[in-house]
This record gives C-alpha cells, structure tokens and sequence, in this order.
C-alpha cells in the first residue's frame, strides 16, 4: 500500500556559486570606494563648520564600515572554527541582532551572508542555533523574527537582503531544532505570501535573478511542511487556498523554460503539499493541473519519479480523487514509464496503479485492454519489481 511521504531537501548549493561570485565583486567595490571616500570622510567628522554634512557623511560611511566588517566576518566564519569559538562567547550573536536592525540595505545584505556562513558550520545545531550551555543562540534572539519581517513581499523588499535571510532561514529549519517555534513567529504565513508575490514577479519581468530567491524560499516550504502537517497550523498559514497551488505551477512553468534544474525543487515542495493534505489535493484536481504535470514526466527520471509521488498521494486520498485521474492522459503517461528501464520511476508507477485499481476498478480493465500486461512482463524478473508486479498482476486479473 502506498505510504505517502515528506521529503525534507539538504541544504546544497542551488545558485550559490553565483552569489559568491556577486559577494567578492561587492567586497572589491566596497573596499575600492572605501579606500577612496576614507580620507574625506575624516575630515567631514572633524569640521565643526559643517555638522550637519558631517552626521550624514558619518552614518554612509558607518554602513559601509559595517556592508565591509560583516563581509569580512563572514568569510572569517567560514574558513574558521577557532575563530567561530571564540566568536561565540565574545557576544556576536547579540552583536548580529543588533545589526539587523539597521535601515541601510547594503548592511542587512552584508549580515545576511555573516550569518549564513555562521549557520552553515557543522556545530551550529547545537551550539549556534539552539545552546546548551547559558550563552545566547539564534532562536533564543530576535533574529528570526527581524529575518522574516525583512522577507515580508511589498514596495521595502530587497531582493539582496531577502536572498541572503531566505538561505539562513533554510539552514535553521534543516537543523530541525525548533521549527515550530519558527512557524509560531509567522514563518509559514511570510514564505507563502512571498511565494505569491515570487510568482507574480516572474509573470511581469524577464529578470533572470528571481531563481536566486525563488529556490531558498521554496526549499525553507518544503522542509517545514515535512515537520508540521499542513491542516494542524490553522490560521498561522496563508497556504490554505488555490493561490498557493496556481502559483507553484506558474513557477513550475518559469523553472521549465529558464532554469530546469530548479523543476524537482518545485515538485518536492509539490509532493510535501500534497501528502498530507486533501485540500491541496482538491486544489490540484479543481484547477485541472493534471495534465500539465504529467507533460514533465518525459524531461527526466528523478522528475518522473517526483510526479508520480505526486499523483500517488492524490490517489491515495480515496475513490473520489481517483475518478478525477482516470479516464483521461495518465493511462498513455504510464503505459509509457512502464517500458523504462529505471527501477524507481517503475516502481513508482506500479504503486500509482495499485491505488488506481483498488479505488477505480474500471482502470484495471482500460489496463488490461491497453496491453497492460505485456508491458508488466519485462519487469517480472527484476528483483527490486518482482512483488510488486506480482501483485499488480493479480489485481488487474482478479481484483
């Protein structure tokens, strides 16, 4: 039987080779206009004649000491752990949180790469995100909830500043220390309404950048749902509703004709909707969404895989989800996966058409008359497939 399952997504690498490359050609303009600006900045502080320039000149020039200190902390951090464990009692975790609170952009951009080189270490679990000992830790801070409020979509979003806090919001949920606590400060409820607006965007821009928030942000989904069912969180989720599923699949869509590689982070975020709950579910069938999934099973195995998981946990919501699947494409869709030759995209066919056979009789029967059994036969003697294709086999036989 068909055991729906979450899957939680590692924090790799999606884009950042790009954003380490943006990082050090920032660092080299900052130090650049650093060096140029040092000397009348120095003077401008010493002119009582000019005070007033001189308090504007003193907070750019305090930014930039700070968009600079923070850049080279963070690859301090990175490179480090001594320098992280004597970081950690020295206070910079009271010190990070007091600089989120800055107004200047390019400041909360700088501490957002900090903190994400800080939450990448291996000891960060324990001893950065969540303490043991009496010193203060992330979730004991105002990080997270200054991090959320700086990824809330409207007219004062910074795309910079939100893609840095995006990443470090996803290595604090993989740490799965305390994501409730997370969902308690509105994580769910600003994830989805920035999915939303992310979708939108991709509608009106040919930005190319998008991909570089749209891929933490749905990874940080992904995995929070894997901890939390999607119908116990109530209210505290803007996710309840058509708009999230329409505007996975217009991401979807944008991840298939400019960045493919990006498709199963979407269709993760897609299986972990949907494993749990039949409103998504619902979603998915009232929209006619169907079709245009089954269109991406051709482009790989591992998207194969992750759409049949899909149509496996809408399949497994009963009679009523099933008679929505079948007649129509699917029949075709997995006559064809069944004359693959990769063991997990079978397998997982095999599993969608049991489901399929024990809630729509009828499709055992469009089976059978479709040659469903020689195209089981070539999977008889595999031994990962063989009892499943035994009991598909009597199934359609027997029912």
């Amino acid at each position: 039987m068909w055991n729906p399952r979450q899957r939680r997504l590692k924090p790799l690498a999606c884009g950042m080779e790009e954003l380490r490359r943006r990082r050090r050609e920032r660092e080299a303009a900052l130090r650049k206009a650093r060096r140029e600006q040092q000397l009348v900045s120095k003077r401008l502080l010493r002119e009582d004649a000019q005070e007033e320039i001189g308090g504007e000149a003193a907070a750019t020039t305090l930014g930039e000491a700070e968009e600079l200190c923070l850049y080279t902390l963070g690859n301090l951090i990175v490179e480090s752990e001594a320098v992280r464990r004597q970081l950690l009692p020295q206070g910079i975790i009271p010190a990070l949180a007091a600089c989120i609170q800055s107004p200047h952009a390019a400041v909360l951009e700088a501490l957002g790469y900090a903190l994400s080189q800080l939450l990448q270490a291996k000891e960060a679990p324990e001893k950065i995100i969540i303490s043991t000992s009496a010193g203060s830790s992330i979730l004991d801070s105002t990080l997270p909830k200054h991090m959320l409020r700086l990824m809330l979509p409207g007219p004062k979003l910074s795309p910079g500043v939100a893609v840095e806090f995006a990443w470090c919001l996803h290595y604090i949920i993989c740490s799965q220390v305390n994501n409730a606590l997370l969902i308690t400060h509105g994580a769910l409820s600003t994830l989805g309404l920035l999915l939303l607006d992310l979708a939108g965007a991709v509608q009106r821009t040919e930005d190319a950048g998008l991909e570089l928030l749209i891929c933490p942000v749905i990874r940080c989904l992904s995995n929070l749902l894997t901890d939390v069912p999607v119908e116990a969180v109530g209210g505290q989720m803007e996710l309840i509703d058509e708009r999230v599923m329409a505007a996975l699949f217009i991401l979807l869509q944008f991840f298939l004709q400019k960045q493919p590689s990006l498709l199963p982070e979407g269709l993760w975020l897609l299986n972990n909707l949907t494993a749990n709950s039949p409103t998504f579910c619902t979603s998915l069938l009232s929209l006619d969404l169907i079709e245009p999934l089954l269109q991406l099973v051709p482009l790989s195995n591992v998207v194969s895989v992750l759409v049949l998981t899909v149509l496996c946990n809408v399949a497994e919501k009963g009679p009523a989800y099933c008679q929505h699947l079948w007649p129509g494409p699917l029949l075709p869709c997995l006559l064809n996966t069944l004359a693959l030759s990769d063991t997990e995209v079978v397998g997982q066919s095999l599993e969608l058409l049991q489901l399929l056979f024990l809630y729509q009789p009828e499709a055992a029967q469009d089976f059978l008359q479709q040659s469903g059994l020689q195209a089981l036969e070539r999977h008889q003697e595999e031994a990962q497939l063989q009892d499943r294709v035994h009991a598909l086999w009597q199934t359609a036989l027997h029912g």
